[in-house]
């Protein structure tokens, strides 16, 4: 649930292909540093409890931009990652079509899926529990057992984070829900901002390299100069096009130097050549 954001345990990096873990799976045991379940127990709850929390401005989020409560409810149920929540809500509240609100919503997610392979390897869980446990493949619980240096822990921090953020989060958008009516006016509050900021809050620690933080800041630049111009939705799928042209630059600038390099090489020794002649 991307998007929900919490200072990871100790051990939890982010890159911008996405979260890794420290711990490396290939180490021996002599060299995989020991960790109680209880120490494991502890990060997974609080990172649990302190993304949980933001499902309240969610809950008000979304009961201000005139979803109901059930409708509202429902999307942390079944849907789960707070990012793709919040890009759906803030679209359908600035007026766009619902299809491009979900569209964007759906981009956002995709990530979601890249995890899962990941954690499919690392947690090798029964094929009968894996369906279940999908729902609570996201941002949170990834990292958390990525940091974990053996199978057992990563299992527990998987679960006892998933279970706890999945409780917490649709008991707080209950009552944001609930308590949208007594707020009034949420745009007033500032709380339609609250998606944005947790986001950026997440992905902020992640933007490591130069070609990470250039991908970002053409993102921000389209979406915020497409803002005026576009439907409401609109401009998130546009800033997505941010990471093919920075790849497709960096590429091109690579086979440049490459090339002359190359060049460079041939004629070096083509006056070689000539000097032992």
């Amino acid at each position: 649930m991307a998007e929900q954001t919490a200072s990871p345990p100790s051990g939890i990096t982010g890159t911008g292909s996405g979260i890794t873990g420290t711990g490396d799976r290939g180490a021996s045991a002599a060299e995989v540093p020991a960790k109680s379940d209880a120490a494991v127990v502890r990060d997974a709850l609080g990172v649990g409890v302190a993304v949980g929390l933001s499902g309240f401005a969610f809950g008000v989020t979304s009961a201000g931009s005139g979803l109901s409560v059930l409708q509202t409810c429902a999307l942390s149920l079944l849907v789960f990652t707070g990012a793709s929540q919040f890009a759906l809500v803030g679209a359908l509240a600035a007026g766009g079509n619902p299809l491009t609100a979900a569209a964007s919503a759906f981009f956002l997610g995709v990530r979601n899926a890249f995890y899962g392979l990941r954690l499919s390897q690392l947690l090798a869980l029964p094929r009968a529990v894996r369906p279940f446990a999908a729902q609570w493949v996201i941002d949170e619980t990834t990292a958390v057992s990525l940091a974990q240096p053996t199978r057992r822990a990563a299992r527990i921090g998987f679960a006892v984070t998933g279970l706890s953020l999945y409780v917490l989060w649709n008991l707080t958008t209950l009552l944001g829900a609930l308590g949208a009516e007594a707020i009034g006016d949420t745009d007033a509050w500032g709380l339609d901002a609250a998606g944005p900021a947790v986001f950026l809050a997440l992905l902020a620690p992640m933007l490591r390299t130069t070609t990470e933080r250039a991908v970002a800041g053409i993102a921000v630049v389209l979406g915020l100069g497409l803002l005026p111009v576009l439907p409401a939705g609109v401009p998130v799928l546009v800033a997505a096009l941010a990471a093919p042209a920075v790849l497709w630059l960096q590429g091109y600038r690579s086979g440049r130097t490459r090339d002359g390099a190359g060049r460079n090489g041939q004629r070096s020794n083509a006056e070689a050549g000539k000097e032992d002649r």
